[in-house]
């Protein structure tokens, strides 16, 4: 037995990554898993790996800024599927560190456009389809960056990661009526491509992992295994709550 037997999943930002690692654990749980990004090929090659192993996975084309997308990602689910059980809005971007002076306003709303407004339109169609199943879990990719270290974050990030922190506690409260958990995984440094992009060099890295006490960067699969139990009912009894998972920083 699975923890996601019978349970249909939707992942955003699932063709590399956190999301792709989550697709593929929740695959092996027992879900019916349906990936989208905008990464086309590499989306295609994490839905046949997962097919081949004897997984049931989709890919669709997701632009999280797009309404339009997000219709058609969860009629996808829904039509192929038959419902919807389970939301993570994993997709997002980083950019290069500034101070608040030399951010641009099209910068600042470009990583809101993706990091906040992508939660919040997947958010809104997937609420209506996990009604009608009877109730659902929503689980928000947040950040260490979204409660803490505040020292160190780049302004712009850190403040769309915490309103996808409030966000994910607004949407708990206001539909527990509906049967709807919505909780946030808050991930420190993570060992993926998006990582060692916003890093800039070996130097830059090193330097982040002095702030984190286990010394290490955390792995996809660490924080796949989080969201698992979030999205699971294993976590019947946990909304509105934060999911840390970062070796220890937000402790500093």
């Amino acid at each position: 037995m699975g923890k996601l037997d019978g349970k249909v999943a939707l992942i955003s930002g699932g063709a590399r990554g956190q999301g792709a690692a989550e697709a593929r654990l929740f695959a092996e749980e027992g879900a019916k898993v349906v990936l989208g990004d905008i990464l086309d090929e590499q989306g295609q090659q994490v839905e046949a790996e997962i097919n081949e192993l004897g997984g049931n996975a989709l890919y669709v084309h997701l632009d999280v800024t797009s309404e339009s997308d997000w219709e058609s990602a969860v009629e996808a689910a829904v039509g192929r599927f038959g419902k919807l059980d389970i939301l993570v809005n994993n997709a997002a971007i980083v950019i290069p560190k500034a101070a608040i002076e030399d951010r641009t306003g099209d910068e600042w709303d470009r990583i809101f456009e993706v990091n906040a407004k992508g939660v919040f339109l997947g958010t809104k169609h997937a609420i209506p389809e996990m009604r009608n199943a009877g109730g659902g879990s929503i689980v928000n990719i947040s950040s260490v960056a979204g409660i803490g270290q505040s020292a160190h974050q780049e302004p712009a990030y850190a403040a769309s990661k915490g309103a996808v922190r409030i966000f994910s506690k607004v949407t708990a409260s206001q539909h527990a009526v509906d049967g709807i958990r919505c909780n946030s995984v808050h991930p420190g440094p993570i060992d993926t491509d998006m990582l060692h992009s916003s890093m800039g060099s070996p130097e830059g890295l090193e330097n982040r992992l002095t702030r984190v006490p286990l010394r290490r960067m955390g792995t996809a699969d660490e924080i796949a295994k989080g969201v698992l139990y979030l999205a699971s009912d294993d976590s019947s009894y946990v909304t509105g709550s934060e999911l840390v998972i970062d070796g220890g920083a937000i402790s500093m």
